[in-house]
């Protein structure tokens, strides 16, 4: 969402959140990278966190909705790419989980009929489909609750933390660290402090300026999918 005044922790979290996407999917590159699954935890809250930040400023602001209108499109221009890329994919990509997302905190906030009656109908959607969108029914609520929390005291952002994890397959996680498994491990702790430590770079990371993220960065989601699968290609 396009920022009046830039905001430089935010341009990081941002950046840090691509970064720890671009890891994880490098583990189907070709390599054998399990643990870069524990660094991927990050990405999905960290853009859910980057979304609240943008609703928590602008406050009525109607920007929300060319931001909803860029997650749609770029739902559609980067679902073949992700499907090409990740073997057997068996969700959509992550874009569609963050329109609704986008949906349903901003009923929250906004009183207007039809902002409540989109929020309704992402509930449902998310509800009725949750096999079908990546991260769940728990991914979609994440953004709300992120916001939720946006101006608490951290301690708070450990209840997000928690639907991170659920959103996360909680229970192959769980099931794997009781094994003694050290990525499922720190792949849970990952998932309970990604909120925080988001929230922490927020709030004392604002004298940073990292390059600031424009609309351009949407299409960094399909091309990265195109960059590794020709990596892939080029080294098997």
């Amino acid at each position: 969402m396009h920022l009046s005044q830039r905001d430089g922790a935010l341009d990081l979290l941002k950046w840090l959140a691509l970064l720890s996407m671009l890891l994880d999917h490098l583990r189907y590159v070709g390599i054998s990278a399990d643990w870069l699954y524990v660094p991927g935890r990050l990405a999905f809250p960290w853009f859910c966190l980057a979304m609240a930040a943008n609703l928590a400023r602008d406050g009525t602001r109607k920007t929300e909705w060319r931001y909803l209108g860029w997650l749609l499109l770029f739902s559609l221009l980067s679902e073949i790419p992700y499907r090409l890329y990740i073997p057997e994919p068996d969700t959509l990509n992550v874009m569609p989980t963050l329109a609704l997302g986008l949906l349903v905190a901003r009923g929250w906030q906004d009183q207007a009929l039809v902002s409540r009656l989109l929020a309704v109908g992402a509930l449902l959607v998310a509800a009725l489909f949750p096999e079908r969108l990546m991260f769940g029914l728990f991914g979609v609520l994440l953004p709300l609750a992120t916001l939720l929390v946006f101006r608490k005291p951290w301690y708070f952002s450990l209840l997000p933390g928690l639907l991170c994890l659920a959103a996360n397959q909680w229970r192959v996680l769980y099931e794997s660290a009781q094994f003694g498994n050290m990525v499922a491990i720190l792949g849970m702790a990952t998932c309970l402090f990604a909120p925080m430590l988001g929230m922490f770079l927020l709030r004392h990371g604002r004298h940073l300026q990292p390059p600031p993220m424009h609309r351009w960065a949407y299409a960094l989601y399909p091309a990265h999918f195109l960059l590794l699968l020709a990596v892939r290609k080029l080294f098997t």
